[in-house]
Formats: structure tokens, sequence, C-alpha cells
């Protein structure tokens, strides 16, 4: 039926005929000529109607937006300075010949070019959405960007291996999706947090590269880069060392952003280590446009009168000095803005020092409350180790090294971009390195894996593991990209002792190893291959590369952020003779149902 995509029609088809296929976008009838712009996924066309074919435009006269016609005509020049510069098809108009009425559409709910809608009017209609052209070209180039990822995947020699989705619940780190068994009652099988498990089966197994583009679940709470269900690059390499994998994975990269935006990243990538992008920029996936850093301070007051800030430093908490060039120019509603915005993060307050004239570290040439607790000494350091100059604003986290890291990390992004303290680059990739192997749960009074539980330590810390596994460093590197982490990674325990050794650390005994970790303990026994590999949030790419705002503007039908379905009213009841044949009996009938996420 269809010739031409209606945005692919251009001036090489000029004096052809073509037939087209479409939703009406737009009808304006002008004294007796109608224009309908047709709108497929590549774009709009213009078609003019004129009265001289009467059957046809009477048709062309009961046309409404969004009904799906067929149209025949001729391609044309459009009159002089009518172009449309804006469209690939700007040059030329169709003369139509014939239309056939394909369907009608009822009154949408929505204007596909409104750009005031509600996420959750969006989310409810998402099929009328993804009509919007926004949506097509996003989904468009997620499109290419997957096919990217799998030419050069494809030219490296990587083979591409379905792995399970019906798996045993195993701990990830995340909630498992679980699965409820008929066949087998009251067991359970689990949706996948990632396919780690069964990749280092397959290099095990001897297919020494794989890939998969693949479906990953978590029941995590939801943030507005997080979602139940996400789309994950991944892959897993035999025989190849950290450098080699992230050698290959920054040339993957680079190949991707020029193949799909003709974007040329920089080459190579910087690197640094996890305590560096912790000390400079308190988080772990920097954003490097930003030129704001850190400073530590911890030490400079120690023995200071302001316990606020020596509490924190005598504990084995942080202290740390954030240098604003010029941000004596801040007002006290701004800076107030800014200490309500790192509550967020859990701080009890933004201290800060407006440098007058870094001459006098006192409080004449220093305004701020805390002047006057701070001794010249201390004030001194903190001058000279920030840089400080005249003009200057200093602000301060003191806390919980984390707490600390979390809240001027945020406050870091956030000052840069809207005062326009930034490198100018449109993109800044960097690798954090040296990932601490362990981190320790408070609550549970343990050890917990940073990345997970089959990561690699370094070889020179392999003694830490019984004597000291808070300073045990993994072979784990991640990817991050303009403040988000795209993608993360490790070379692997490929010995079963090591693994064994690795799971006493975290407090899991041989039993309770076997139970869950039973089936990759014995593969490791049978030969495994040194091994490691990587994934990277497809989502996240799209996103980043579309500038749009949310992973769920790149996502064909996304949950909200209470992890719901607006357009098909998932999750949802089921009969009563399921649940029988499940052998699952709910203790207690919930009589109202949670209210659909409004945000």
């Amino acid at each position: 039926m269809r010739t031409h995509y209606c945005g692919l029609v251009t001036a090489a088809d000029l004096n052809n005929t073509v037939t087209l296929c479409g939703w009406v976008h737009r009808r304006r009838d002008h004294g007796g000529v109608i224009f309908v712009d047709l709108r497929d996924r590549e774009g709009l066309v213009q078609i003019v109607c004129d009265p001289d074919r009467a059957t046809m435009f009477e048709t062309a006269e009961s046309l409404r937006n969004e009904f799906v016609i067929c149209v025949t005509g001729k391609v044309r020049r459009r009159p002089t300075g009518t172009e449309n510069a804006n469209l690939v098809s700007g040059e030329i108009e169709v003369l139509c010949h014939e239309i056939e009425l394909l369907n009608g559409s009822a009154t949408p709910p929505f204007q596909l070019d409104d750009d005031n809608l509600s996420e959750s009017v969006r989310l409810t209609h998402r099929v009328i959405d993804l009509r919007r052209p926004q949506m097509q070209k996003n989904l468009m180039l997620r499109y290419k960007v997957a096919m990217a990822f799998r030419r050069f995947l494809d030219s490296q020699g990587f083979v591409d291996i379905e792995t399970p989705m019906l798996t045993k619940s195993t701990p990830e780190g995340a909630r498992d999706y679980l699965v409820p068994s008929r066949v087998h009652p009251g067991q359970f099988f689990a949706l996948p947090q990632s396919p780690q498990l069964f990749k280092q089966l397959l290099m095990v197994a001897g297919f020494d590269r794989y890939y998969q583009i693949t479906k990953c679940f978590r029941d995590e709470d939801l943030r507005a880069d997080r979602q139940p269900e996400f789309t994950q690059i991944d892959l897993e390499t035999s025989f190849m060392d950290e450098t080699e994998i992230t050698g290959l994975v920054e040339e993957m990269v680079r190949f991707v952003f020029r193949e799909t935006t003709a974007t040329e990243l920089p080459e190579p990538f910087p690197r640094m280590t996890y305590a560096e992008a912790m000390r400079r920029f308190g988080s772990d996936k920097p954003d490097l446009r930003v030129t704001l850093e850190l400073t530590d301070v911890t030490e400079a007051v120690k023995d200071v009168a302001f316990k606020v800030f020596s509490g924190p430093a005598t504990t084995g908490g942080r202290v740390a000095a954030m240098r604003i060039p010029g941000g004596a120019s801040l007002t006290r509603g701004e800076i107030d803005e800014y200490t309500r915005f790192v509550g967020i993060y859990g701080a009890r307050g933004l201290a800060y020092i407006k440098v007058n004239d870094v001459t006098q570290p006192n409080e004449t040439g220093l305004q701020s409350p805390i002047v006057k607790n701070l001794h010249e000494t201390a004030l001194r350091t903190i001058l000279r180790a920030t840089g400080a100059e005249d003009g200057d604003l200093i602000f301060f986290g003191a806390d919980k090294t984390k707490v600390v890291n979390d809240a001027l990390g945020a406050l870091r992004v956030k000052l840069g971009h809207e005062k326009g303290y930034l490198t100018g680059a449109a993109w800044a990739p960097v690798w954090v390195v040296d990932f601490p192997m362990f981190e320790y749960d408070e609550e549970d009074k343990r050890w917990t894996a940073c990345h997970h539980p089959f990561t690699a330590p370094k070889d020179e810390h392999i003694g830490l593991l019984e004597s000291n596994p808070g300073a045990c460093l993994a072979k784990a590197y991640d990817l991050a990209l303009n403040g988000w982490e795209i993608g993360g990674g490790s070379v692997r325990i490929h010995r079963a002792e090591m693994q064994s050794k690795v799971f006493q650390a975290l407090n899991i005994g041989d039993e309770e190893a076997q139970v869950k970790f039973g089936f990759l303990l014995d593969a490791l026994r049978y030969g495994a291959p040194p091994h490691g590999g990587l994934a990277f949030g497809l989502d996240r790419i799209v996103t980043l590369m579309s500038g749009s705002e949310s992973i769920r503007d790149v996502i064909a039908f996304p949950k909200t952020q209470r992890a719901q379905c607006l357009l098909t009213d998932a999750p949802g009841d089921v009969d009563e003779k399921q649940l029988r044949e499940l052998h699952i009996r709910l203790r207690q009938k919930v009589e109202t149902r949670v209210e659909v996420d409004k945000s």
C-alpha cells in the first residue's frame, strides 16, 4: 500500500506519484483548498487537496485530527516563500489525487503539541503520548543506540545469548520480584536483578565473549532515574583484565555516540579512584562539567570551639569546604534555599563564610556567624586550602562522612548548573576505579558487598579479607557521564576457594553459601577461566543522549514512581481461582485500592 514514509518525501521525488499512509496531524481549510499535514514516525508532509476532484475533496472535508488515511498524489515543489526549513519534506508538497479513510478517531484526550501535560495524563493515555514527535524521536533513538551496541559487540566477536527470566532468588542488593510456582506449592521463582550469575556460568562454559540486551527487575524504592523493570546492556569476557575490559568498553561507548548522535567523546576518558572522587566531589559518579570542588578541612578544625565542626572532626566524621568563586554576592534568601536543599540529604545546616578580605582571617575580613568560634590558624588553613579570594563564599558540611558527601555533592551540582560554574563541555565521561570491596551495615552489624559478592579483590588486598575488610579494594569500575552512572562492572572471582573467603567476610557460612550459590561454587571448581564484565543502563544512556528529563520519556510503557502502570492499571487484583491454583491465600483482603499516583 505505502510507497514512502511521509517525513522522508523530498525534492528527489519531484514529479513522482507516491502513496502515503499516516495520521492527520492537522487539517486547514484555506478558501476552498484543504491542506492536510500527514504524519508518521518519520515526520510530516503537506498534502494539498483541490476541489476539482470532487470525491477526494469530499473525503478531505470530513477529516479530523488523528484520522488514519491513505493518500496517493504527485510530488511538487512548494510555492516560493512557503517552504518549511524545519521539515525534511519542507521543500515539497503532495498534490492529492485519492484519499482513502482507513479509520476514524475519537477526539484525543490532548493535542499532540501540548507541552503542559501532567505525567499522569501522559502515562494514562500513553498510546496517544507516544504519537508525539519528541516521544517518537526518543524511541527511534533508543532503537538506534541498541543497534549500535549490537554492531560493535558483534564486530568484536561477542555472542548474544539469552539467560532465564525465571530463576533462583539470590541476595544481590535489592529485593527480588517473586513469582509463585503452581506445580511446586509454596516455592517461588525470582525475576533476575541482573544476569550476573548466568553470565559467569557462560564464561565457565567456554563462551568467552557474551552479551545480551535484557530486562532486569528490582523491587526497590524508586527515584527519578529508576524503574522496577529496566533494560541492561550486559557483557562478559574471559582472559581480559581491568584495563583491557575498560579499554574495550570505552571504545564501544565512543562508537555508539559517534554512530547515533555524531558526537566525538574525549579520548581517552579520564580515570580517578573512588577515594579521589568522594574527596573532591562527594560522589562516585561526579559531574565533571561542574568546576566546583570539595576540600577536606577535617584536621584543621579538630580543636576549634565550634562543636558543629570539632564534633564530627574528632569522632570519625568529615568536615568539608566548598569554595564558590564570587559567591559573596549570594543573598541570604539564596543561602537559606540552599540550606533547605542540603536538608534533603540529612544535613542539619549549611555553615558559610563570605570572604571580604582574604588577608584578614578574622571577623574583620570574613563575614559569618561562625567566624568568632574558629581560631585564626584554622581560618588561615581553610582559606589557603580552598584557594579563596576576595568576593568568594565558602560553604561547609560537617557530619558523618556519608551525609557530608551526599549533601555537598548534590549542592555542588545544583550550584554549578544554576550559577554557571561549568567547563562548557557538553559531555564529560569519567572512569571511577578502585572501589571499596565492602561497606559496613550499621543496622545489621556486618559487612556487605559494595558491588556484589562475586567481585574479585585487588591481588595485593587478598590478605585484608580476614584482617581488615574495610580497607580491601575491589577490581571494580564504573563509567559516569555528566553525573550519571551509565555502566558498572568488575573482574569476577574465578576460584571457588576465593569465593568462599569472600562469603566468609560477608558472614555467609558454608551451608548458606551452598544453599544460595551452590551451583556457582560447583561450576567454579571445573576450570573456570579468569573473567570480568560490565553492564550499561540503556534507559539512562538514551535519556542523556535525548536530553530528556526522565528515563520514563525513553521507555515505551514505564511505571510511575510508585511502580504503577497507569495505562493498564497494574498491579491489580487476581481472582480467587488463580490464587488457589498458586496455593496462595491472602491473609487480609484489601478493601480499598492504593490511590493512583497523581504526582
